[in-house]
């Protein structure tokens, strides 16, 4: 069993209830512990609280040098990482190799976005000298996601440290492992005892850190969660809230001259790790016709084609769902489609290897109607045809969400019009929705997030600006009616 809880540089038992996690390729476990108590959370709260005014206090560049060591105790650790992602969530091996190389680089992205969004500035004036500097909230409390179990959570907690916060992080059930790597890594490159806490746990460990003395929260998840998250912060401008929520994410794809290169950015988009990407595309928006008839029909094969394996079989493209559950809630989400009028041009359906396993599916919902705006984190593209590019811009933004959207044409009008006029905060062209830079800014209107957007501009919500006029000594300002 599993220490799930470290709180003051050391990791003791849970005393709550006991919870699992089972390889989703495999269907052993991968994972198992006690949930943190409510009284186990207030103590790390309350850790991090004591070590905060210390970290702050130090010089940026000693703050900045224990996360630099950090990142190298991380290349040192990749292996291991990229195995317990796989085991937890069952990623492919060449996918967790991926996020435990962004992870190492994600310091060095999250330095120089702090020097330039969050750093000091000083400017002379006639009375002396103006100021801007940027002070840390305090405690931050980062929720976890299963898809990306150590990238995302490290997204928020490095440049959190990097501006002085302190942090406690409560990891997805749903992929525990990565979290103790990390820990071990930050001790390595020499982090004080309470700057970072962890809680395992699920909901009630993360409602107990919810309702704690926390001065901000820092999600990725779904946008049922994330909603939840800030109605329950509602009248309380104090905690900062920065909610990345996913999206039910649009590509029209529009005439390119290369059919087989349009779907093979359509079916990257839709189904890249297994569809468990929240900028993943959910709706394709295709015209009417025979060029469009291609279209699709380059996407199914596709679709059929893809190699489904496990985390040792680096040929193939997708690995399982998360879950059992996840597996079967694609099937029932498909499943309200085709009663919904949708028609299915290539099943999604449960593998005999069981677990988390399902093909990749394709779904034309063109002729459905009354189809929930929702976010199915899995394998299934939905098809839309249109008559012209109007409707499908129409189409595209008929949705709450507004996270990632794009464009495939070699028609530089039309994406001057797309750019100008589909929200979505990350829109690309001739590229899949799937891909987006840390070096940029990551997150979207809508349902999508609270216009805390991550990646690069993470280095805004992990601080608050300070303005400072500053005179040597008090002078005499001789405004009108002052005695003189």
């Amino acid at each position: 069993m599993a220490k799930s809880v470290y709180i003051d540089g050391r990791w003791t038992d849970g005393a709550d209830d006991w919870f699992e996690k089972t390889n989703p390729a495999t269907g052993e476990a991968s994972w198992d512990g006690q949930s943190g108590s409510g009284a186990q959370v207030t103590d790390a709260v309350a850790s991090a609280r004591k070590a905060q005014s210390d970290w702050a206090r130090r010089p940026q560049h000693d703050r900045t040098n224990i996360l630099e060591t950090y990142a190298e105790e991380l290349k040192k650790r990749a292996d291991a990482i990229a195995d317990a992602i796989s085991r937890d969530m069952g990623k492919i091996g060449w996918d967790a190799r991926a996020e435990a190389g962004a992870m190492a680089g994600k310091v060095a992205i999250s330095i120089k976005a702090q020097v330039e969004r969050a750093g000091t500035s000083f400017s002379e004036a006639a009375f002396g000298s103006m100021h801007l500097t940027h002070r840390p909230h305090g405690v931050m409390a980062v929720f976890g996601p299963f898809n990306f179990p150590g990238h995302l959570p490290n997204g928020h907690i490095v440049p959190a440290l990097l501006a002085g916060n302190t942090c406690v992080l409560k990891p997805s059930e749903l992929a525990p492992s990565v979290a103790h790597i990390m820990v071990d890594a930050f001790e390595a490159a020499g982090l004080p005892e309470g700057v970072l806490n962890v809680v395992q746990g699920g909901r009630d460990t993360g409602a107990a850190l919810l309702d704690d003395d926390i001065n901000g929260l820092l999600f990725t998840g779904s946008a049922q969660t994330g909603l939840f998250f800030h109605r329950h912060f509602a009248g309380r401008p104090e905690v900062i809230l920065a909610l990345e929520m996913g999206g039910n994410n649009p590509l029209i794809v529009w005439d390119p001259a290369d059919v087989d290169a349009a779907a093979d950015v359509a079916a990257q988009s839709a189904f890249l790790t297994t569809g468990q990407r929240c900028s993943c595309a959910r709706r394709v928006i295709i015209p009417h016709g025979k060029w469009g008839d291609s279209v699709v029909d380059a996407i199914v094969a596709r679709a059929k084609d893809l190699r489904i394996g496990d985390a040792s079989d680096d040929e193939a493209f997708i690995g399982p769902l998360v879950s059992e559950q996840a597996a079967q809630n694609a099937i029932d989400f498909q499943m309200m489609l085709s009663k919904a009028g949708g028609k299915s041009l290539r099943r999604l359906k449960r593998m005999e290897r069981g677990g988390g396993f399902v093909t990749a599916g394709v779904i034309d919902v063109t002729d459905a109607t009354g189809i929930p705006d929702e976010e199915l984190f899995g394998p299934l593209m939905q098809i839309i045809r249109v008559d012209d590019f109007d409707e499908a811009i129409r189409r595209a933004n008929d949705t709450k969400y507004g996270l990632s959207g794009g464009l495939v044409s070699d028609d530089d009008a039309l994406w001057l019009r797309a750019h100008a006029e589909m929200k979505a905060g990350i829109l690309n062209r001739n590229r899949p929705t799937a891909g987006a830079s840390g070096a940029m800014p990551f997150g979207g209107p809508g349902h999508s997030g609270n216009f805390r957007p991550g990646a690069y501009y993470a280095a805004d919500y992990c601080a608050w600006p300070q303005a400072s006029q500053v005179s040597d000594q008090a002078a005499r300002l001789g405004a009108i009616g002052f005695p003189k």
